[in-house]
């Protein structure tokens, strides 16, 4: 199929030479998506049809065989080979069972080692005589070691999940899922379907996928490349705001992000925009040719007036304004006997004298400054924050030492929300046909409206944990967060089942859960892993570097990927620790080959990442690297839930209350 691609000859086909341009930048990127993939096979499963699909289920009808792959494939004379995962005639694959054949005489499954067809397993659903089995090669295809970044799930998502992936593109989708439930690979399986089922669509208007940080993306960007999808772009939110050239450069306290992040900031930048505008106070005289035209100051209050009830944007609202006064200066001329068109009233609008008036009565805004003003002049911020922020919140927001311009600012993240949120206020940000969060229970209110503003006229999936909210402002419930990103009708759809984390580990987790997250469901896993969890103490905390160095050790002894996590503040000593023992390791975000298996992760980075082995290091020393306690165990959480094949938890220090009993 790629060779075909290659083959074609453009050059008699197109008009001029920017068609050949485009022509040939589709075809570019028809190979690219038509890449071989390294030990990936094309096909992982065959589906027996009782009788041809659509076709009338008469006795004696004859069935079909489909086999099943990441990828549509077709032969020299088109005829298809393997159908595409997303196709309708594969769903069954996915949502067939005993109890619900859906027409399946066989369901059979493949098992690959390196690429190469090792075995293969049978389930013939319709046959009333053969008991139910857990498919043990989609057992093995879960547990199977992790090397290098996040890989597709598509031989192995399981019936709940594929409802989520299958939903359409109209609505809204919120997922919340604990440790190993699939969440972020449901959410990336769900834009791979969506652009197979609305190419068109999507492709005018576009997709995007939101994570925590580079490190998260860099890890899932694999995923949808694998499945021939090479145009979703990927951020973080941070991305999304960083305009004009500003950059974060500082830090809030944590008291002052909650603040900043809090969605009345939005009222606040809502009242200081508008107030630029001020009502006329004298006629305007227009002067065309040897005529000259007045316009009182009363109908140019009208006209502000309205504008204002219309509450547009307020810079449409402003380019609205000469025309506005112009088409009056038009009605004038009309009634004099004059027969005026729309370049005259063109010109009108041009006129030193209306572009005049329009600067007194809305002058321009530039958001940056805006911000600016409102963080380091405490009797603006007051005029515009009064009865909406306390006198105390005010304080917080206010800086020590104001800047002396936008580009010296040191910006935080929260103020690049803030400038985002006010240029939105000036001028309608452009909205994408559907957007992927993940990791959103980490987001503020700010941030979420930020990120609602890239999909008004579009379709967002919401993925997330109440539970791993790690942020001072982490959300409180789905509900509160759905309605600041303007998704308040989204489906909400609780994924239970872990298919990750070994039963041992997320049932020593879940302990947490009374403390961090209330009433939330613990994740049962499927997967009973003997002797996957060891807690073992140090005598001390020098014993304990060396306690963690061994562990890190053991585990190389496994296949697969190693994780090292430990609190921030001790990064820099274990790091020390695997550099005189001779242990190479890898930084959160690289890829880990066979060579280099060993990576250390800052807890604050852990989040969305996993391993096959993972070494705990001081579990007191994580929480109290928080502003506060529930935010500690919460980060612990996150950690603890990262193993696929087993954790091993080393301390020197007493464990959390709910761990240690």
């Amino acid at each position: 199929m790629r060779e075909d691609v290659e083959a074609l000859d453009i050059r008699d086909v197109t008009a001029n030479w920017v068609n050949a341009i485009v022509l040939q930048a589709q075809i570019d990127d028809r190979i690219k998506a038509l890449a071989d993939l390294a030990h990936t096979p094309l096909f992982f499963g065959r589906l027996n049809y009782l009788h041809a699909p659509g076709a009338e289920l008469a006795e004696g009808a004859e069935g079909e065989q489909f086999y099943i792959g990441r990828r549509h494939v077709h032969d020299a004379d088109g005829d298809p080979m393997v159908i595409d995962w997303r196709a309708p005639v594969s769903q069954p694959f996915y949502r067939a069972s005993k109890k619900d054949p859906q027409d399946i005489a066989l369901r059979r499954r493949f098992g690959y080692t390196g690429g190469e067809l090792t075995a293969y397993e049978d389930e013939h659903l319709s046959d009333p005589s053969e008991a139910a089995a857990v498919s043990k090669l989609l057992q093995q295809e879960i547990e199977r070691p992790r090397v290098g970044p996040m890989r597709d799930i598509v031989a192995t998502i399981q019936p709940e999940q594929d409802e989520i992936v299958r939903s359409g593109l109209s609505g809204s989708v919120c997922v919340q899922g604990g440790p190993g439930t699939g969440k972020t690979a449901v959410g990336l399986h769900r834009v791979a379907y969506l652009l197979y089922a609305h190419r068109e669509r999507l492709a005018r208007t576009g997709t995007l996928v939101i994570g925590p940080n580079r490190s998260f993306l860099h890890y899932i960007e694999q995923v949808l490349p694998a499945l021939g999808e090479l145009e979703v772009k990927q951020a973080t939110v941070e991305d999304l705001v960083t305009q004009g050239g500003l950059e974060v450069r500082g830090a809030d306290a944590a008291a002052t992000a909650v603040v900043k992040g809090d969605a009345r900031m939005a009222q606040v930048l809502r009242h200081a925009v508008r107030s630029h505008v001020t009502p006329p106070t004298e006629p305007l005289m227009v002067v065309r040719g040897s005529r000259r035209w007045r316009v009182p100051a009363y109908e140019l209050e009208e006209i502000v007036a309205e504008l204002q009830a219309r509450d547009i944007r307020y810079g449409a609202a402003r380019d609205a304004l000469p025309q506005r006064i112009a088409h009056t200066v038009l009605v004038r001329m009309e009634q004099a006997g004059e027969a005026p068109d729309d370049r005259v009233q063109d010109s009108v609008a041009r006129t030193p004298a209306v572009k005049a008036a329009v600067k007194a009565m809305w002058p321009a805004v530039d958001p940056a400054k805006l911000v600016l003003r409102l963080l380091s002049d405490a009797e603006f911020l007051a005029e515009h924050a009064r009865g909406v922020l306390s006198e105390e919140e005010q304080e917080l927001l206010l800086w020590a030492k104001p800047p002396r311009s936008v580009k010296s600012a040191k910006w935080s993240a929260a103020d690049l929300v803030l400038i985002d949120e006010a240029s939105d206020l000036v001028e309608r940000t452009h909205s994408l046909g559907h957007v992927v969060l993940d990791e959103a229970q980490d987001l503020s209110p700010m941030q979420y409206r930020a990120v609602g503003r890239r999909c008004t006229t579009g379709s967002a999936t919401v993925l997330g944990d109440l539970a791993q909210g790690t942020t001072p402002w982490a959300t409180r419930s789905w509900d509160e967060a759905l309605a600041h990103l303007g998704k308040a009708e989204a489906v909400l759809e609780e994924l239970t089942a872990g298919f990750r984390v070994p039963r041992e580990v997320i049932a020593y987790a879940s302990r947490l859960l009374p403390a961090i997250s209330p009433g939330l469901a613990a994740v049962s896993s499927v997967r009973e892993t003997p002797g996957s969890l060891v807690v073992a103490p140090a005598v001390d905390g020098a014993g304990l570097t060396a306690s963690v160095i061994e562990a890190c050790r053991a585990s190389l002894g496994h296949e697969g990927s190693i994780g090292l996590i430990a609190a921030d503040a001790r990064i820099a000593e274990l790091a020390g620790a695997l550099e005189a023992a001779g242990m190479a390791y890898l930084s959160p975000g690289e890829e880990t080959t066979a060579a280099s298996r060993l990576t250390l992760v800052p807890a604050s980075l852990a989040k969305g990442l996993e391993y096959d082995y993972v070494v705990l290091d001081e579990p007191a020393a994580i929480v109290s690297g928080e502003p506060d306690e529930r935010t500690g165990l919460r980060r612990l959480y996150v950690c603890l839930t990262r193993a696929v094949s087993g954790l091993t938890l080393l301390h020197a220090d007493p464990l959390p209350e709910a761990l240690a009993a």
